[in-house]
């Protein structure tokens, strides 16, 4: 599912206009039918489903068609944003109320005031955001961030998205049972295009078009598209798609040779939806250690642009510390990072809650990867982690 080039009538701006999504797939058809019966009512919507696979041009498409369409849709990031910025976010804030808060500021949620509030990633939100947008969900009512008693209630609209599966969070503690119900009154999950090959096709042509250049694939190049298993979806799609067509000859035919080498390998069988997450920390991991992909180049924007979640990075990082038997040093080789980067790698996994014990790679009991053993060769010393410093300097003495 794509949104194309579309006219947009005075009154909407680019983010509010009906998108003019590209759709062959009888599953997005139904989809998309049911998404406009829920755009005339006024309840809650979650969509589910893998990131890249266009929740977000289904948000749009229900504001598009509702009653709510001439007013303001709002889109927040709840993944991309730390917890107290994401409550001055929702909420605003008065002057002085946080170091950086020179100003009074208005919050997304009145901003939103008789529109629609999309929360992008709402599963990335501590269980204290979580309250706090209960709280709003079953009164309406906002206090900004340093307010004494001031409280104003606003007429919002609330659409989230996850890729989550929030069940499952309830079940282990880390999502409020009471949210899921608030949120999941009507329930739209979108399926991931390996489920709808049919529209990688139709898709690619719309991104060619988008772009606007005559380009002609060959028929080894449409095979390979086929059959990849596109672990990021259609925002992974976009992506190659635009990078074959900058890369592209006038008159010429794209070959094989032009795709990106993940993208031409036969992908093994599709595992089930719970195991996605596993099977792209795993695809990552084989290309960061064959060579083909480095941490800052490739996987590093893949979570920028949101195919992939500090989940798969976390996942990623416990198959790397398997074969460095818990060396965070040892990844820098492993993941193609210059020495140089220890530092910068470290307070990017811990920024991100992604940086897994090390001790536990360590143990006699831990899991030994079967990947290949790199032998490497001794780094240059490096600012250690406090957890690991004082291990190592534990040992030292003991000796």
């Amino acid at each position: 599912m794509s949104a194309g080039p579309t006219s947009h009538p005075k009154h909407l701006t680019a983010d509010q206009a009906v998108p003019n999504l590209v759709v062959a797939n009888a599953q997005m058809r139904e989809l998309l039918n049911y998404a406009e019966r829920a755009a005339a009512s006024a309840a809650k919507v979650l969509i589910t489903g893998e990131s890249g696979t266009g929740k977000d041009l289904i948000a749009r498409y229900i504001h598009a068609k509702s009653t709510r369409e001439r007013a303001e849709y709002v889109a927040v990031n709840c993944a991309g944003v730390t917890e107290s910025l994401l409550e001055s976010e929702l909420f605003g804030h008065v002057k002085g109320s946080f170091t950086g808060a020179y100003r009074d500021k208005l919050g997304t949620l009145q901003r939103a005031h008789r529109g629609t509030l999309f929360l992008d990633e709402v599963g990335e939100m501590s269980l204290r955001m979580q309250a706090l947008l209960l709280r709003f969900l079953e009164n309406g009512e906002i206090q900004a961030v340093g307010a004494d008693s001031s409280r104003a209630t606003v007429d919002v609209r609330v659409i989230a998205a996850t890729n989550r599966n929030l069940p499952e969070m309830v079940s282990t503690g880390l999502f409020r049972e009471d949210l899921l119900y608030r949120l999941r009154v009507i329930h739209l999950h979108v399926p991931p295009l390996r489920d709808r090959k049919d529209e990688i096709r139709p898709l690619a042509a719309a991104f060619i078009n988008r772009f606007g250049r005559d380009v002609v694939f060959s028929d080894e190049v449409w095979k390979a598209l086929d059959d990849y298993r596109w672990p990021g979806n259609v925002r992974e799609l976009q992506n190659v798609i635009e990078q074959l067509v900058s890369m592209a000859h006038p008159g010429i035919p794209v070959p094989l040779s032009q795709v990106p080498p993940s993208v031409r390998v036969s992908a093994p069988a599709v595992l089930p939806g719970r195991e996605r997450r596993r099977q792209v920390a795993d695809d990552l991991y084989r290309a960061l250690v064959s060579g083909d992909y480095s941490f800052w180049i490739h996987v590093h924007p893949l979570f920028l642009s949101r195919d992939i979640t500090r989940h798969d990075i976390r996942e990623l990082v416990r198959r790397g510390l398997s074969t460095t038997r818990g060396s965070y040093r040892g990844l820098l080789e492993l993941f193609r990072i210059p020495t140089e980067d220890y530092k910068r790698f470290m307070n990017f996994l811990a920024t991100h809650d992604s940086r897994p014990d090390f001790r536990e790679f360590r143990s006699p009991s831990a899991e030994i990867s079967h990947a290949p053993r790199i032998v490497r060769a001794p780094l240059p010393p490096l600012e250690r982690p406090d957890a690991e410093a004082g291990e190592m300097d534990a040992n030292k003495a003991a000796s």
